[in-house]
This record gives structure tokens, sequence and C-alpha cells, in this order.
């Protein structure tokens, strides 16, 4: 049959449709109604057309999906992690892991369980380490925020154990999976995903926010290999004066990181370099550290003097020199030897003859890495030649460069489970009544206007 003949028959179909709703005015009918009423004339409806039960019974689900109870008459059942179901482990980190969950009221389109990112943090950890407020910050990020370029946050809530986020779940895995995969990128897949990276940044700095922790963890691919950021746990209003990674550092040095640092650039071993990182990446190393890494942070992050959201546009100077060259620039055997290479990043800024880099995107490298007050932002990164090609007005409806398996297991590190002993902790058992206030979240639906027309359409596919 050609397409033209199955176009006409669709057609011919849905006027038939519209001509009987309209004929029984009922095409408007669950406009305005509340709850009750909508389904009163939702069955008078399909009784009217002698729909078979089978049928009627999808449309009544489908009706609670689209509708659900708004009259305020229903309590809100409170969440609790036994709702959900873990499918795979897929991040572990110092203070809790993120597991790919469904649940049974959310669906896709076709009627599948949706497919949801769980992130599980111990309570008694985050109050131990005061990292309370890291997570309160990420959820006022993640609340506040709707915008393709960030995850998209559903529900928070707490229990005596674990502080919870369900958030989207994105099947590609993040960025750093796929440079464990590939070790380097060209340069048009780089280009393609600093701009995206370059626009995320941009939405985040307008809600007046500085991210401070960008990094390839941190950078989600969706199916479509498109991007979104992720992780604003360290995400702070642009006031902010200091950063705890300093007190660290400057501790471990004796209060002094401007002295000090790796090989000079004369004697760095591009290859030796490479091969450490490589491994380090595939071993995700420092992912159980309470530090973190600090290959992406900018040299003014740790100093007292303040910062702003510059510093995020530094970070992505980083993460692009990462792509092409295959690992961080100021990259050191130990996390302090590379803050001082960050701090003095003019002895330590070096692009290796090996990585063949063209002369746009070292310029446009060097332009991100540099001190804070000659570093371009958003508004001169587009100007530049190694993104003269970008069409930023369609980058999020182009195909992406590289298209994750649709396997997603296959997109993601395997992480066993492990025995949690945190319920008979010291820890646990201090902080177990001690609740995080104003951490409950719940995404409003967004509810489009649906009519009969709609419901009507296919109930045997919805």
């Amino acid at each position: 049959m050609s397409s033209g003949s199955v176009a006409e028959r669709l057609k011919a179909k849905a006027a038939k449709l519209a001509g009987w709703l309209k004929e029984h005015k009922v095409k408007i009918a669950l406009g305005g109604a509340n709850y009750e009423q909508k389904l009163k004339q939702l069955e008078a409806m399909m009784e009217e057309k002698h729909l078979p039960e089978e049928q009627r019974k999808v449309l009544r689900e489908k009706f609670e999906r689209e509708f659900g109870r708004t009259d305020g008459k229903s309590k809100k059942k409170k969440m609790h992690v036994d709702d959900y179901s873990t499918i795979k482990i897929v991040g572990r980190g110092a203070f809790g892991e993120v597991r790919v969950v469904t649940h049974p009221d959310q669906r896709e389109q076709d009627g599948s369980l949706k497919l949801l990112a769980m992130k599980m943090m111990k309570k008694g950890e985050m109050f131990k380490k005061n990292q309370i407020a890291h997570i309160k910050a990420e959820r006022e990020v993640l609340a506040t925020a709707d915008n393709p370029w960030i995850v998209e946050l559903y529900h928070s809530w707490q229990d005596s154990r674990y502080l919870y986020m369900v958030m989207e779940f994105l099947p590609g895995g993040d960025l750093m999976g796929l440079l464990i995969k590939k070790d380097i990128l060209t340069e048009a897949q780089t280009r393609f995903y600093m701009a995206e990276t370059a626009l995320s940044i941009r939405y985040v700095h307008e809600l007046g926010y500085v991210h401070r922790d960008l990094k390839p963890d941190n950078i989600l691919i969706d199916k479509d290999g498109h991007i979104r950021l992720t992780d604003f746990g360290l995400c702070k209003s642009v006031d902010t004066k200091k950063f705890s990674l300093y007190d660290w550092a400057t501790q471990k040095n004796k209060g002094e990181l401007k002295s000090g640092g790796s090989k000079k650039e004369e004697t760095v071993d591009h290859a030796k370099a490479a091969k450490t990182w490589q491994t380090n990446r595939r071993d995700r190393k420092l992912v159980y550290s309470t530090v973190g890494t600090p290959d992406y942070i900018a040299p003014e992050v740790f100093n007292q003097q303040g910062y702003g959201q510059s510093c995020d546009w530094w970070s992505l100077g980083v993460i692009m020199y990462e792509c092409l060259v295959g690992y961080p620039p100021f990259y050191a055997d130990d996390p302090l030897t590379t803050c001082r290479n960050i701090v003095n990043w003019q002895n330590h800024l070096v692009f290796p003859a090996e990585a063949n880099l063209s002369r746009h995107s070292a310029d446009m490298m060097r332009k991100l890495m540099t001190d804070q007050n000659t570093r371009v932002g958003f508004s001169d990164l587009k100007k530049h030649p190694f993104f003269a090609r970008v069409d930023w007005q369609k980058l999020r409806s182009q195909k992406g460069p590289i298209i994750p398996s649709a396997k997603w297991e296959e997109n993601f590190d395997q992480i066993e489970e492990e025995t949690d002993y945190s319920a008979t902790s010291n820890t646990m058992k201090k902080y177990k009544d001690k609740a995080v206030s104003g951490y409950t979240y719940h995404r409003p639906q967004k509810k489009a206007q649906v009519d009969a027309f709609d419901l009507f359409q296919n109930p045997e596919e919805s």
C-alpha cells in the first residue's frame, strides 16, 4: 500500500471521528470540568460510541495519566524508595550512588515503564562532611531550571538514611564514558560538544549561578547524542568568595600554592601522560574521594580573591583540551601537584606537537585558559573561528556526531552492588533523626489541554 493511500485513509478516519465528536458536542467536553465531571463525560462518550470494554479500559488508563486527580480531594502519596525498582547502578561516589530505576506510575507514551535516574546520598555522611549545603544547592538549581540543557528533576525527598533525587535518565552515559571508549575526539566532534556545553553554561549563568564543577563526568548524553548538564552540588550564586578545595590544598601545602608544580613544559612526556590519564580515567579514580579531582578548576578558585562565572569558561577550555589531546593540561600524579600546576598555569599550559592541533583550536583554548580578566565568555566564544561553522540556533535539532548505543547498558560502567552498612554505623545513628529542611520537591505536571478527540485517537495503541 502506498504512503499516499495510507495518509488518505488516516485523514478520512480522523474526519469521520471529528464529525462524530462535533455532532455530539463533546470535542471540548473535558476542557474546564473537574475530575469527576471529566470522568463522567468520558464514560458517557464511550457508552454512546458503544466501545468494547477492552478499549474502555485503555482509555480510562490514559485518562488517569493525562488528567489525574487535580481537585485536591486525594492526598499526595508520600514518596518511598520501595516504590521504585532498580534496574542497574550506573554511578558511585563518595556519598552515594546513582541507579536506573522504574516506577509503576511513570510511563512512556507507549505505556512502557519509563527509565529514571535515582541519586541516593547517605544523609549521615552528608551531615558529617558538611555537604548538606551542596545538595540543597543542586536541588535548588534543578528545581528552578526548565530548559533542554539541564537534566530535569522530578522528585526529591528524604528518609532517615538517604537523600533522594529522581531525575530524567539520559541513556547515552556521560562525556567521560565517551572519552574512555574513544581516547580522543576529532575537532568536528569536539566542536559540537563544546558548543552545546557553552550553551548550557550560558543558561546556568542566566539563572544567576556559577557551576564550579564542570567536567566530563557531569556532561550527560541523551539518546540522540546531545548533551545536558548535571551535578550542581557545587553550584553557587555569583557572589562566591571561597571554595572548600582551596582550604584542603593550602592545608596540604602549608598555606602556599604559588610555588611548586610538576615538570617544566619542555620535559612533558605526552605519551606517558596520555597513558597514565587513560588508565585513571577508565578506573574513574578519585571517584570515592571527598576532595574530587581538581583538574578542571580555574586558578582563581584556589585563591581568596573571589571569582565569578568566568571560572566555568576556564573549565570548558580544560575539557576541550582533554577531548583533543587525551588528558587534562595540568594533570599530575597527585591532586596537590595538579593544584600547583593550575595556579602556575603560565608555566604548565602546553600544546604537544603530537596532538596535531589546528591553529584555531589551540587559540580557542588559550583564550579560555587564561587570566580571568582577559578570559573570553559566551559572546566572544561564538565569534571565534573555531566555532565558525556552528549554527547556534539549530544546534539542538541537528544530529549528534556520535549516536550512543541503543542498548543503554553498554554506555555505562559495570558497577556491582555493595552491602550497605550505613544503617548500623555510628554516623547514621547520630544523624538519623535530623532532617534537611526545604529539601522535598515534586515537579508540577505539565498538563496540556487534552480533549475527547485526543483520547479517542488509536485507543488500542495508548
